[in-house]
């Protein structure tokens, strides 16, 4: 909708903008349109006369007839109506245009040139200048007036602060808003892109500020809108946008923080509980785990509710959840993470957590309500032994070790395992681990047959490996070095020697480089001497390269900390363009040096004449940062061919945004011809070329530059072949997981495309249209070469190898040929070395099944005869069926389903489970169906369906039978590993199920139902089986329960706090009174220590009378003072509890006895001699001595710890027969005096 002058004013005034364009009067008169129509120059109306009022004379009569009467009829000229307006303007302030200002004519003109409208204006003495506009259509008078408008006002800039949630509203669908408040105001409105949005810093236009980054809430982010125009269009926009803003809803974004770990988990169970409560806002969860955080966001009211609601439950599961701790070895551990942890939360409520693999605690801790922890416990000890799990210990020395798990990750050997035995897991050992332990160790768990199986592979494999590995130590600045420069020689040291070069990750910075002599190439000799020579070679030749290139040097420069922000650059751009992209330097700045009591470094390391460059460098940024002199407005332009841009700029600017993000620099590609087109001159049939512009620092627009040219000369460089290789070879070129493919290009820097499953034209589903026999490769001419001749003498090679040999078998004995879990197809694999396929296109619905057998001659006629061999075997096959609830499965099978096996056996089936595969088949979980399906010889399948009838007849006849228990003993009666609960089950043949089981509901509702009414469901034990068995395990059961405890008795006792100490005797006292069944409480305990304190010395001293005059002189000081002189009063009231009227008389009698020793302890000696030495003797083996002290001076005698002061406390005799004791303790061990 477009605006008059008038309404546009009006709008503006609303929103406190000022009037640009003020009006002569107070108010402004409405533009007036009128209708234009033809004038009469005779009308006295449009005319009027300028001659006096007198009247004028009448003018003679005409006749009608005469000639001077005009024509009866006049000619009709049709009209085209005028519509006509005008506006007034006070001062215009007209913009200046190449330094010069431009007139109010020429801005006439310009719009007068431009749209159909005659303008005039004239300007008063207030110098109020009024703009007349006539125009033939309403639609060219608006747009003529905003362009006068426009071109009459200055551009201003305006800055609108728009909330980061209404950035999408402003843009609209496809920018279809954004453009059209573009196209109604004609200004220009730029919204920054999400990463230059400021993190919620509003400007001072709005008057708010941002919130600290440690805030629980946080406003939402703030974006700049920018709008630039004539003052009035750019004042118009802003009203648009502003109604836009308006109408969203407010935003806010508010984190719970630092949730307790162990409590996360449960809570990440109630999102939908959270979710509720928005009550219809918008609100969205987002988790921060490393961070332990829930941050919700979305429109206020919402958020508000949630966030609370998620600290009330926090603040629930605090008091509500506790934990059990359990010792399980580390190597069940493994089954305990991932995936389990959340399939034991979904099924019993409870969190299991263990100890991290570089941790050696092998305690699991279990988190749940007290009443789900016996559920929880049970899931945890199922899932722990769910598999059986084998530690697998590396062969050799450490290093050994080391060496051959770097080799299995470098040419992934765990997904090969994982590949060839899907039903088993392999854990290898962590980073930290590798470094750490002393043994290193595989983990494997799964069934114990498939773990036997990956025991064997990689035993073979490590048998081939070990012997075959060698470390050399080759700095790590010069490895790229040695692979660009020696690529082609790395490869031969595989071709000739038969050993593979393994260089470390480069981002590690580890210069140890391992050497092996390849297992699985088909050239590998056996021989430790063979395999020791080729890797002395390679480790010989590889030193010489290193010595080629070994000028590397470290230099540390001198730079203040302040200055490496600029040597760094934003995001690393500068420090990028220092390096440079193929040179092997390592800059560390700072921290990174890690000199920690000098910051103000950086070193640099690498080649010599690499690291004077970068020093240069760095000194000139620095130079350049102190002076203020960093310039980024440098630019620098060439051209490259057009048809080189787009593999420039890359898929979606990948390429120029890379630049962008690691040399700070800007890229600008421009066409010369469109210039040329402007300018009205034909394109010439030549090379097109396009300009490039790199804007940015010097040296990064250069480095860019470099590398924009090196990148174009690759591509001139660049050529394709396709060459046709019969599809059946395609597999075994491409090698597992792709890996000679991308061996072929990485050696030679090209791409190699392999069709894919055709389409309905027959072409392959891939970018380039290629034939089902047709393999593309592309890249530089050399490399093409390189690779076209390598691959096609890998055809030749696969051509001669790869004999391809199909042939029919009975489909009965496929499951015999495959064996379990495809042992038997595996070992016949292994032992031949071909590759066998087994068409599983019948389903097993034909009489016949085909087989592919690849590989040599001989392997291919070895599996044959092996494969043929079995299917031998199978005789006629009938198959039987019959039906079984599926609640009778388990107990058919058995653990790990030996009762299947011992069944089969019983019957006369085979022992070998390989044999016993497929011949009783049970639905699975997912199938509805409770048919169990036999398949075999006849006679073995009437024997095992006749023993399935009889087993199934007496499940039949089980009962269920329901017992109480509580559920405090449960535990006890599980035994640790239901080691107790198994021997029940074991003697009399029935299941027991506790509360919490997975299998308790299955079991149904037991016959004694009725019985159990007013028992507590968490004390009712299931028991199944037949009847008196089931009978004989309920009455044992109830003879494990011990009874209830008996009431407790009480009495109290009222004891002076000064004796507290004396009687407890550090707690030996309470332990006395445990042994008769009688605990203590007391109301009150003494806050002074139970050693009293030395008073000041007096100077005093002892000697022996049997030490002679000339002795040196031992001080020994001894002081007496009155004890309990400063203990406390009162006394505290001691309630005995005890199951027995007895224990408590003797508790009583007891106490009393000690108050009465107590108080006859009247003094305390404080005997301090010269030193610690005869302290052992004094104390005695355990404290012997001591004790025996104690008993015969009836004394309490403490030893002090940290200084040489033994206290004493008794009677008075007793103290000194004490003291006596000692000193004729410790004279008696002085060595003789000379």
């Amino acid at each position: 909708m477009q605006l008059t002058a008038a309404e546009l004013q009006k709008r503006h005034e609303l929103e406190g903008a000022p009037d640009p364009f003020p009006s002569l009067g107070e108010a402004t008169s409405k533009p007036k349109r009128v209708a234009q129509v033809p004038t009469d120059a005779d009308s006295q109306a449009d005319f009027p006369t300028l001659a006096t009022s007198a009247p004028a004379a009448a003018a003679p009569g005409k006749s009608a007839w005469g000639s001077d009467a005009g024509p009866r009829i006049k000619a009709t000229v049709k009209s085209t109506p005028v519509i006509t307006d005008y506006f007034t303007v006070t001062q215009p302030e007209l913009p200046a245009k190449d330094g010069k200002q431009t007139s109010v004519g020429e801005a006439m003109r310009q719009v007068m040139a431009k749209y159909r409208v005659r303008i005039e204006a004239s300007t008063n003495q207030s110098r109020q200048t009024t703009f007349h506009m006539k125009g033939e259509t309403q639609k060219d008078l608006d747009k003529a007036k905003r362009h006068l408008l426009a071109a009459l006002s200055p551009v201003v800039t305006l800055i609108l602060n728009a909330p980061a949630s209404t950035i999408a509203a402003i843009i609209g669908p496809k920018g279809a808003t954004l453009k059209k408040v573009r196209d109604a105001t004609g200004v220009k409105v730029d919204i920054p892109p999400k990463d230059g949005t400021p993190n919620g810093n509003a400007s001072e236009t709005n008057g708010t500020t941002a919130p600290l980054p440690g805030d629980e809430e946080e406003e939402e982010v703030m974006v700049p809108v920018t709008i630039i125009g004539p003052r009035p269009h750019a004042l118009e926009a802003q009203g648009m946008l502003n109604e836009i803003i308006a109408s969203r809803p407010s935003q806010r974004t508010q984190k719970v923080r630092d949730i307790p770990a162990h409590i996360l988990p449960f809570i990440l169970t109630c999102r939908n509980h959270f979710m509720e409560q928005s009550q219809g806002y918008y609100v969205d969860l987002a988790l921060n785990k490393p961070e332990r955080e829930i941050t919700v966001s979305g429109d206020r009211e919402g958020v508000v509710r949630v966030a609370e609601t998620i600290k009330a439950t926090i603040e629930v599961f605090k008091t509500s959840i506790t934990n059990l701790k359990i010792s399980l070895p580390k190597r069940q551990h493994r089954l305990l993470t991932g995936k389990a942890v959340d399939d034991i939360l979904a099924q019993s409520k409870c969190l299991v957590e263990v100890a991290s693999p570089e941790d050696p605690s092998d305690e699991v801790t279990v988190w749940g309500s007290a009443v789900d922890l016996p559920a929880g416990l049970g899931a945890v000890m199922t899932k722990a032994n769910s598999q059986f799990i084998h530690e697998f210990p590396l062969p050799g020395p450490v290093a050994v070790s080391r060496q051959l798990l770097t080799y299995m990750a470098r040419i992934d050997y765990e997904a090969t395992l994982a590949n060839d035995h899907p039903d088993v897991s392999i854990f290898t050992p962590s980073p930290a681990t590798i470094a750490q332990a002393s043994v290193l160790n595989i983990d494997i768990a799964g069934e114990k047959s498939a773990v036997d199986a990956v025991i064997k592979q990689i035993s073979q494999f490590i048998g081939k490996v070990f012997g075959a590995t060698r470390e050399v130590s080759i700095d790590w600045l010069i490895h790229r070095v040695i692979q660009g420069k020696n690529a082609k020689k790395l490869k031969q040291f595989h071709e000739a020697h038969n050993v593979q070069v393994f260089f470390p990750p480069e981002s590690g910075e580890q210069s140890e480089v391992l050497l092996v002599y390849d297992p699985l190439s088909l050239s590998a000799s056996p021989s430790p001497v063979e395999k020791g020579k080729h890797l002395d070679y390679v480790v010989e030749e590889l030193l010489k390269m290193a010595k080629e290139f070994a000028d590397v040097k470290s230099q540390t420069i001198s730079v203040e900390k302040r200055w490496h922000e600029a040597v760094i650059g934003q995001g690393g751009t500068t420090l990028n363009a220092i390096i440079g992209e193929d040179t092997t330097l390592s800059i560390k700045v700072g921290a990174e040096v890690g000199d920690a009591s000098d910051e103000d470094v950086i070193l640099v390391r690498g080649a010599s004449i690499d690291v004077d460059r970068a020093v240069t460098e760095i000194s000139k940024v620095v130079e350049d940062a102190k002076n203020d002199a960093i310039v980024s407005s440098y630019s620098i332009e060439f051209d490259i061919d057009r048809e080189y841009v787009g593999r420039v700029v890359g898929a979606q600017g990948s390429g120029v945004n890379k630049l962008r993000d690691s040399l700070g620099v800007k890229v600008d590609f421009s066409d010369e011809d469109e210039k040329e087109k402007e300018a009205g001159k034909k394109k010439k049939a030549t090379h097109q070329k396009s300009r490039v512009k790199i804007t940015g620092r010097k040296e990064n627009a250069e480095e860019a530059k470099k590398r924009i040219l090196s990148q174009v000369e690759r591509l001139a460089d660049e050529t394709f072949e396709v060459l046709k290789i019969p599809n059946q070879y395609h597999a075994q070129l491409i090698g597992q997981s792709g890996r000679y493919a991308i061996r072929l290009e990485e050696n030679y820097g090209v791409k190699i495309t392999f069709p894919r499953s055709s389409g309905e034209n027959g072409e392959g589903k891939t970018r380039e249209q290629l034939k089902p026999d047709e393999v593309l490769i592309k890249g530089g001419k050399r490399g093409v070469a390189s690779a076209k001749s390598e691959l096609l003498d890998a055809l030749e090679f696969e051509k001669e190898n790869n004999k391809v040999l199909t042939f029919d078998v009975p489909t009965r004995s496929v499951s015999r040929i495959l064996g379990k879990g495809g042992a038997s197809i595996l070992e016949i694999k292994d032992v031949t070395g071909a590759q066998i396929d087994v068409d599983k296109t019948n389903d097993g619905i034909g009489s016949l099944t085909q087989i592919t057998v690849r590989g040599t001659k001989d392997a291919i006629n070895a599996a044959k005869t092996a494969i043929l061999a079995i299917a031998d075997q199978v005789g006629e096959e009938t198959t039987a069926s019959l039906v079984i609830e599926r609640k009778f499965h388990r107990n058919i099978i058995g653990a790990g389903g030996q009762g299947l096996k011992d069944l089969i056996s019983r019957c006369g089936g085979p022992s070998d489970t390989k044999l016993q595969a497929g011949l009783v088949r049970f639905p699975r979980q997912d199938e509805a169906s409770d048919e169990v399906r036999l398949r075999g010889e006849p006679k073995l399948v009437n024997k095992v369906k006749e023993e399935l009838e009889k087993i199934v007849a007496t499940l039949r006849d089980r009962v269920v039978l329901a017992v109480e228990v509580p559920a405090s003993q449960h535990r006890n009666l599980i035994g640790r590993g239901g080691q107790h609960l198994n021997d029940l089950q074991n003697r009399t043949g029935v299941q027991v199920q506790f509360p919490g089981s997975r299998s308790y509901n299955q079991f149904g509702d037991p016959e004694n139902a009725s019985e159990m009414a007013d028992v507590d469901p968490a004390n009712i034990v299931k028991v199944s089986g037949a009847r008196k068995a089931c009978e004989a395990a309920v009455e044992e059961l109830k003879t494990n329960v011990k009874p209830a405890a008996p009431e407790v008795m009480t009495a109290i006792v009222s004891v002076p706090l000064k004796y507290h100490h004396a009687i407890s005797q550090q707690g030996h006292f309470f332990r006395t009174l445990r042994n008769f069944g009688v605990s203590v409480e007391q109301s009150g305990k003494p806050q002074k220590p139970a050693v009293p304190t030395a008073p000041p010395e007096n100077g005093s001293t002892t000697a022996r009378i049997d030490d002679s005059e000339d002795a040196p002189s031992i001080e020994i000081h001894w002081q007496v003072a009155e004890n309990y002189l400063d203990a406390e009063e009162g006394d505290s009231e001691w309630t005995l509890k005890g199951n027995d009227a007895a224990g408590l008389e003797r508790a009583q009698s007891l106490i009393q006895e000690a108050i009465a020793q107590a108080a006859a302890m009247t003094c305390v000696g404080f005997l301090t001699l010269p030193d610690r030495s005869a302290f052992p003797r004094i104390v005695g083996s355990k404290g012997s001595n001591v004790a025996r002290l104690r008993n015969e001076t009836g004394a309490d005698i403490t030893v002090g710890r940290e200084n040489s002061t033994i206290i004493i406390i008794g009677s008075e005799s007793a103290v000194e027969a004490a003291k006596e004791a000692i000193l004729k303790q410790t004279s008696s061990g002085r060595p003789p005096r000379h």
